[in-house]
């Protein structure tokens, strides 16, 4: 009878100490900023109760919102300002052609839309009611400036990607240009 007792008593300690550390790791989980205890404190050995007293406004300041700077925080890719800051000329009178490449489950469906229904354009695209495709012609021609699966359909196959749309788009363009031809 004591044997079970005694472990009984050991059990709740244990387990409260795991309930505390899996409830810190929800609201304060590895890597986040929503604690605010820091690294220096801990080294320390310095708690929240063991600062003096601090005026409220001091105590729940951001040090970093302090600056007028943007946040510096490392890179994740090696894009130069001139890869970030392109101005592109489109000529849609000209040869230029829009090529969409559709991400799935990132607004694409929804941009794609915009494309063919909501630019105002010398010459709309011509959207007929219960038909998905439209056609996106340019000004005083009937060759299309927009390749997208709403103007042309799926040319290149169900979500085609960078690659596949890189070796099929100019076969599908050299296509129409030659029905157009004839």
């Amino acid at each position: 009878m004591m044997d079970d007792r005694s472990s009984k008593l050991i059990l709740v300690p244990i387990l409260a100490v795991l309930f505390v550390m899996i409830g810190y790791q929800y609201i304060c989980p590895a890597g986040s900023n929503s604690c605010h205890f820091k690294a220096e404190e801990k080294l320390r050995g310095v708690s929240l109760l063991s600062i003096p007293y601090q005026d409220s406004d001091d105590f729940y300041r951001d040090q970093d919102l302090e600056d007028d700077s943007p946040p510096k925080l490392p890179s994740k890719f090696n894009f130069t300002e001139r890869d970030l800051d392109r101005h592109v000329e489109f000529n849609i009178k000209g040869d230029d052609v829009i090529v969409f490449l559709h991400i799935q489950k990132t607004g694409g469906t929804t941009f794609g839309r915009h494309l063919v229904r909501n630019i105002r354009l010398e010459q709309p695209c011509d959207c007929k009611p219960g038909q998905k495709k439209c056609t996106c012609h340019r000004p005083g021609k009937e060759e299309s400036w927009l390749f997208s699966r709403f103007s042309t359909g799926w040319s290149c196959g169900l979500h085609a990607d960078w690659t596949e749309l890189t070796n099929c788009v100019p076969v599908i363009m050299d296509k129409k240009e030659a029905q157009r031809n004839k």
